[in-house]
């Protein structure tokens, strides 16, 4: 008998290696023939080494080409209607409403949609021609009972009912994030002595709270500058609508008191190298890196906003800060810094 045969399809490669590896090797071990489908940036051969197959998909994460995304959902039914998977699991939201299009028209109705966060277009109650088009989109992709959701938090959750995005309560489920593998992030001592290290790790964007980040530190410099420093983990993302360029990054620092470090593959070590972390962004599904620098031990400050609030317990392991408001931000590093 044939192995089941399991697609996985995300946006971009590294976002799958990131965040859905470990269930994709799971599958694997249970018997699945596993494929995963993405956009290629030069990491699939990692993709390949763990013994999954890869399709390369033309996924721009733009999305500004109307001509551009028909054609990733007529490439998408093609694979689904050729190759027949058993289960199609797509993950975040784009790959999600075009694949529920793409698998009706191919005729395959086991299909799981992981919205983990409900990005850009969803943040900072941004609306306009394209959020309607999205809305549209999202009705005419979703109303069919025999999808199957994940949310991350129950404010997206909230909002898809209100919006009379999914059809029944038994379709949707909640799996608060990713998960964290507890033996690759263990919990580690700080360090004591020497300078304090605050960590902001995420993707280089304004959403992520990048200029709050910046701006409280900026604020705090005459009283901490040589005893705290402010540190910037992650990629610019040029292809995001929110990315901050490099131009404009460097422009924000201010070293070696405000530093940008880059994306660092070992993030536990870098976890376990700062004192507090702070992620003061405006929306999220359910951050991982929150949920790693829990594991690893330390408190967090972000937002009271959707899927970063599921984070913080007030007072217990952070603070929780209103979006957009450095000074609070600001306030709470400060009480942080100050009580060791």
């Amino acid at each position: 008998m044939l192995n089941k045969k399991l697609f996985i399809v995300v946006n971009v490669d590294w976002f799958f290696l990131s965040h859905r590896l470990p269930i994709a090797l799971a599958a694997k071990e249970e018997g699945y023939d596993v494929t995963i489908i993405s956009s290629a940036t030069g990491r699939s051969s990692e993709i390949i080494a763990h013994g999954l197959n890869f399709i390369e998909a033309p996924f721009t994460r733009s999305g500004t080409n109307i001509f551009q995304e028909v054609s990733l959902i007529r490439f998408l039914k093609r694979i689904y209607k050729l190759h027949q998977p058993d289960i199609i699991h797509h993950v975040t939201l784009k790959p999600s409403i075009y694949g529920s299009l793409a698998a009706r028209e191919a005729g395959i109705r086991n299909v799981v949609n992981a919205i983990s966060g409900l990005g850009y277009n969803f943040t900072a109650d941004r609306k306009g021609i394209k959020q309607i088009a999205i809305n549209m989109l999202l009705k005419r992709s979703f109303r069919n009972d025999w999808l199957q959701f994940i949310f991350q938090n129950p404010d997206d959750v909230n909002l898809f009912k209100q919006a009379g995005l999914v059809k029944n309560a038994n379709q949707i489920h909640i799996i608060k994030g990713s998960g964290v593998d507890l033996s690759a992030f263990p919990y580690s001592a700080e360090s004591l002595g020497g300078m304090l290290r605050v960590l902001l790790p995420a993707r280089m964007l304004y959403d992520k709270g990048v200029v709050e980040f910046v701006s409280a530190a900026k604020s705090l410099k005459s009283k901490y500058n040589g005893r705290v420093c402010f540190d910037l983990a992650g990629d610019i993302d040029i292809h995001n609508p929110a990315a901050i360029t490099e131009v404009e990054l460097n422009a924000f620092l201010d070293s070696p008191y405000i530093n940008w470090i880059g994306f660092k593959k070992e993030i536990a070590q870098v976890l376990s190298d700062h004192h507090i972390v702070v992620l003061p962004s405006y929306r999220e599904g359910l951050p991982k890196s929150l949920i790693e620098a829990c594991a690893i031990g330390r408190p967090v400050i972000t937002t009271n906003a959707p899927g970063c609030k599921e984070c913080v317990i007030e007072n217990y392991n952070g603070f929780l800060v209103p979006v957009k408001d450095h000074l609070l931000l600001a306030q709470n590093i400060a009480k942080l810094i100050d009580d060791s």
